[in-house]
């Protein structure tokens, strides 16, 4: 669980907001009083779109779209 105060969950919602997607209770605090908590909503998804990490693939081997020994049996 984070606690934080109303000045840092103004400052860093966005990444407060991904902890409490990825499952982390989050209370908003005024001083050390806890005031709200911050909840997902149910049912809401996040598509998710493919290719926007750079540098994933950081090389590929020039064999790999040999085939596979292994399925030759099942490539017949």
């Amino acid at each position: 669980m984070t606690q934080v105060t109303i000045h840092e969950a103004k400052t860093h919602l966005s990444r407060l907001i991904n902890q409490v997607l990825s499952g982390e209770d989050v209370i908003i605090a005024k001083g050390k009083n806890p005031l709200v908590k911050i909840i997902p909503l149910p049912n809401i998804h996040i598509k998710r779109k493919t290719g926007t990490q750079k540098n994933l693939i950081i090389r590929m081997d020039d064999d790999f779209n040999d085939p596979l020994d292994d399925f030759s049996e099942y490539m017949e």
